[in-house]
Order: C-alpha cells, then sequence, then structure tokens
C-alpha cells in the first residue's frame, strides 16, 4: 500500500505498534493528527480502542479508513476497506460440509470449534458465516461438538493467540479423549491461520499424524500453515490477498483526495455502533494443497523458499 500510494504521488508515513501495543498505537495516531496527517488507514489492534483518539481526528476533518478490522463506537470512521467476512466463514463451513459429505453421509461425526479474539469485530461474520453453513447439521446430530463449547464466546482466542488455540485444545483432547487410538476427531473449524497453529501443534502432540489428521480449516494463508498444508496436516486456508485490498484502500484515498467516489459495493452490512459504514468487500478464495503453487507461488505472493 505504502509502495503505491508513493507511486500515486503521495506522501506516507507508515507506522506499527510493536507487539500489538495498544497505548504505542493511539500515541502514534496522535501524532499523526496533530503532524497533519490528510488521511488516516488505520489496521486496528483493538477495534474498540480509539474511539477518543479519533475525536481529535473528526473535530480537524481527517477522514479515517478502518483497514481489515472495522474500528468500533466511532462516527469519525469514513470508510471500512475489508474482505467479505461472512463469506470467509461460509467458504470454510461449506469445505468441512463437502469434506465429511454432510448432506448425504448418515454421521454422526464429532467437530470441535475455535474463532478468534472477542474485540475482534470480524469474528462475528467469520464465526456466523461458518455457522451458517454448520449449525443446522449441530442441530440435527449428524455433527456432534463433544467439548459442548459451540457458542462464540466459548470458542473465542484472545488475541487470536496460537498458544492459547494451543492450550485450550490440549484440554478439549483431555477432557474428551480424543486421538488416533480414542475418540475420533472428524473436523476442527479454526477461523483463521494462527488458531489453526495452535489446534495443529495440540494435535500432533497427542500423536495425530498426516495420516490421520482432522479435517482443518484456516485463513490468511500464513507461511506456517501453507507449510503445514504441504505436510498434509492442515486442509485449507482462505486466501485473502492484501494487495488487493490495498490496491482498494489506494483508490479510496485518490477519491477523498480528488472529491470523487469511492470504490463501495456494501452499505448495509457493517455498523460499528455509530452507523453503518461504506464499505467494499473484496473476495476471499478457498486455498488447498494443491492449489498453492498458482495463489500463491506463481501470483509472486511467496517465494518457494518462503514455505519450503
Amino acid at each position: 500500500m505504502k509502495a503505491q500510494l508513493e507511486a500515486a504521488g503521495y506522501q506516507v508515513d507508515l507506522q506499527y505498534a510493536g507487539d500489538n501495543d495498544i497505548p504505542t498505537q493511539v500515541a502514534q495516531l496522535e501524532n499523526m493528527i496533530t503532524g497533519g496527517a490528510k488521511v488516516l488507514v488505520i489496521a486496528a489492534i483493538d477495534g474498540s480502542s480509539l474511539t477518543e483518539v479519533l475525536k481529535q481526528a473528526k473535530a480537524k476533518n481527517i477522514p479515517v479508513i478502518a483497514y481489515d478490522r472495522l474500528i468500533m463506537n466511532s462516527d469519525a470512521v469514513t470508510y471500512y476497506a475489508t474482505f467479505d467476512n461472512f463469506k470467509v466463514g461460509t467458504l470454510q463451513g461449506t469445505y468441512i460440509e463437502s469434506k465429511l459429505n454432510l448432506k448425504t453421509a448418515a454421521g454422526p461425526f464429532n467437530i470441535e470449534l475455535i474463532t478468534g479474539d472477542p474485540a475482534d469485530n470480524n469474528i462475528i461474520f467469520f464465526f456466523g458465516g461458518a455457522m451458517s453453513i454448520l449449525e443446522p447439521y449441530i442441530q440435527s446430530g449428524k455433527l456432534v461438538v463433544k467439548s459442548g463449547q459451540t457458542t462464540r464466546t466459548q470458542a473465542a482466542t484472545p488475541n487470536w493467540s496460537t498458544e492459547e488455540a494451543q492450550r485450550r485444545y490440549e484440554n478439549i483432547i483431555t477432557s474428551v479423549g480424543y486421538g488416533p487410538n480414542g475418540v475420533k476427531l472428524d473436523a476442527v473449524l479454526a477461523s483463521n491461520d494462527s488458531t489453526a497453529v495452535g489446534v495443529t501443534n495440540a494435535l500432533v502432540n497427542a500423536g495425530y499424524t498426516n495420516a490421520n489428521f482432522p479435517i482443518l480449516t484456516g485463513q490468511d494463508c500464513d507461511k506456517p500453515s501453507v507449510k503445514n498444508m504441504n505436510a498434509g496436516i492442515q486442509s485449507m486456508s482462505v486466501f485473502k490477498d492484501t494487495r488487493t485490498l490495498a490496491g482498494k484502500v489506494v483508490e479510496m484515498v485518490n477519491a477523498l483526495a480528488t472529491g470523487s467516489n469511492p470504490p463501495i459495493n456494501d452499505r448495509k452490512t457493517y455498523d460499528n455502533g455509530t452507523g453503518v459504514i461504506p464499505s467494499y468487500l473484496c473476495d476471499p478464495i478457498v486455498v488447498e494443497p494443491k492449489d498453492i503453487q498458482k495463489a500463491l507461488i506463481d501470483s509472486g505472493y511467496y517465494k518457494p523458499a518462503d514455505i519450503q
């Protein structure tokens, strides 16, 4: 995004809040606002923590574009650029539905669920999209969640932490008795790759191999998960090409700078507590091991050495 904006003639101040530190991000935004920023593009660490600092942006009429994660409870947010997060969930749920042949198979099949940080508004859509596919099978008994942890709150993972995901799944494995020689685990719905890696670590420690690994979803095509897909211990990941998202943000910035109409394709889905935010939703795709070469290598997203 920085490169594209600079190529379009803009000066760009790109800053990261190390270790996902919220006070650092707030301080960075305060400095940008007082320093004369004309547009703010914010990938919020916590979607609910920027209400006060963005009042300063609102007072100075600085447009705010929320990037990937919706900024909540702030009327300073002008636009939102993200992927179709409900579709991310439906792709994951449909994948499990297809691989277990749920429409026609007798079942029952055992499944466990894991999603992300409770403060991330996106999990409402990730988890909701997946459960729109899977919930009817859970209600009918064709899918069984033996841990009993079926709600978004029960399946949440603070900070999308791999370590927290691993800890929770180690507890689930022990309490239910899942294992290659124990209770069969047919599938795990994981909302993203960092939680999927935690689940993978717990399952490998319990003795699972690529010969008996359950279906495991993910999102982001992070390098560790792509490596796990190559190794046969993660089934898929939903790919959200950040280059596409960055390009849409550049178009939004150009529109704000020139007074033209920005690219918007959704005006009903994302209410941040102050009203619906005009949004552009990019399209995610499913990547399985067979798709890695074309989707991730040939497209230039990764080099072969990145995922070996």
